[in-house]
This record gives structure tokens, sequence and C-alpha cells, in this order.
């Protein structure tokens, strides 16, 4: 048996969708509860740049049905270790500096109950200025990962391609977290790394859809149209998603605008995709 695609985009928030995704004139405040309309699930962007307050998170359930799933990023203070642009190594993920900001976000994101979905570690690229190598970094996340309350359900993005090996997987089975899936620039295709290692480290897959920033801001300055043709790439993820759908019973996948160009409409060319393989 074929287990569920859950699908949306990254945020929901976007200016430029008004008129194109959100009927014309709307109000910002009513975005949401559409968006919950024609998709049952979002990323919300928001929590990496700041921990929600529970008024915040309390709004968000009440904007969406029973049914509908938010996941989240854990606040950038955590994974990053401050707001400075390169990472902070003798920050990230130490109790000592990120406690107190997990404990609020955790604390918020709980109040969403059956509304809440898996939260993201998204962790940047880090040079040898913050982790001299992967075990050490292993080390950190495993305590981390150790600490966190099982009522949740996690997942981490890893953007040093060459830390993706049998002990970083391993660590991410024991801890029952998903690695995510990250269609990326200078990342590998998922669809490649699948023919290397198993990329199925829980009972559900979570897969992100990025792209290359710097292509698509090229041709627009508005997130309202497709501009980059990205059909190859998608035909492989839907071809991916179909076999790794066989072995867990949920996968929650989520399109960026800087994918190609608009959200919704990458994430439905990719669904279209997925259900002409059936």
């Amino acid at each position: 048996m074929t287990g569920r695609l859950r699908y949306g985009t990254s945020s929901w928030s976007e200016k430029s969708w008004s008129s194109v995704f959100y009927p014309e004139g709307m109000p910002p405040g009513e975005w949401l509860s559409h968006y919950a309309t024609v998709f049952d699930t979002v990323e919300a962007d928001v929590t990496y740049y700041r921990v929600p307050d529970r008024k915040l998170v309390d709004g968000w359930a009440a904007r969406t049905p029973d049914g509908f799933v938010l996941s989240a990023k854990f606040p950038r203070s955590i994974v990053h270790g401050g707001d400075q642009a390169q990472p902070d190594g003798q920050k990230v993920l130490v109790p000592e500096f990120v406690g107190e900001d997990c404990r609020r976000f955790l604390d918020a994101m709980a109040r969403l109950g059956a509304k809440c979905g898996p939260l993201v570690l998204q962790f940047p690229y880090f040079n040898k200025g913050a982790f001299t190598s992967r075990q050490p970094f292993l080390e950190r996340l495993d305590a981390f990962l150790g600490s966190l309350p099982a009522t949740f359900r996690y997942a981490v993005e890893l953007r040093n391609k060459t830390w993706l090996v049998a002990d970083t997987l391993a660590l991410l089975r024991r801890h029952r977290a998903a690695l995510v899936l990250v269609d990326l620039l200078y990342m590998p295709h998922p669809a490649d790394l699948a023919t290397e290692i198993d990329l199925v480290t829980t009972d559900f897959v979570y897969a992100r859809l990025i792209g290359d920033r710097k292509a698509v801001e090229e041709r627009t300055d508005r997130f309202d149209r497709i501009v980059v043709d990205q059909g190859a790439r998608l035909d492989r993820w839907a071809a991916l998603l179909r076999t790794l759908l066989e072995n867990v019973p949920e996968a929650y996948v989520y399109a960026n605008n800087h994918y190609a160009g608009h959200g919704p409409a990458t994430i439905r060319d990719l669904v279209a995709r997925y259900e002409a393989l059936r």
C-alpha cells in the first residue's frame, strides 16, 4: 500500500501571490485560511527568524481546519548559533546558548496539538571554522536530539554533502528523525543519493524543493509565475517519492518560490507528475 503524500509550500505570506493565488483584495490576515482550502500542509519559514509567541501559534491553529498540518523550522539562534553571516560553531546546539530559545519554541509549537507537523533543524553549510570535521558536529547533534521531547517529530537538513554517510544516517535512525531530502543548487539531487544510501531514517519522509535563488531572481522580482523550467528534476522527484512511499506511511513535500518562481505552481506540477506514475 502506498503511503500518503502531503504537499504544500514553504510559507504562505508572499505578497506577490495576491491576485494570483489569493483572491484580489483579500487581506493578509485571511491568507492562511484560504491557503488551507487549497493545501493541507505548509512549512512555516517565519520561525527560523524568531521564536514564535503563543499568540501567533494560536492564530495559526484558529485559522486552519482539523486535519491541517503545519511544519516549522527551529529558530536560527539554535541551528546557526546567532544572527551573524557565518554560523558560530561554539554555540550551535549548545544548551547554555540555545536552551531557552528551544524551550520557548517547543512550548509555542505544542499549542498546535495534532496540527503540528515535523520540526526542522535546517543547518547551514559548516566550514572548518565552525566544525573541524563531521564527527564533532554529530556528537553535538546526538546529544541535542537526545534531549528533545518525544512528543514531536523531527527532521534534520544538512548542507555539507560529504556528511551524508552511514554514521550520520545511523544517528538519525536512533533518534527517529528524518533526513531532509533537499533540492538545492550545490547539493546532490536526492534521486542520486538514493542510489548510494537508504534515505529513509524514520516513519516519514520530509522533502524541500529550494532550488537556485540567484537563477530565479535574475529573471524576476515577483513570485507569481514559473520562470525556470524544472520539469526534468520534478520527474525525478515524482519517481523517487513513488518509490519511497512504498516503504513509509507519509511524506511531506514543500516547494519554495525560488525553486522555479512560484511555489504553488511548482508543487502542483510535482503532484501531477507523481499522480501520472500510478
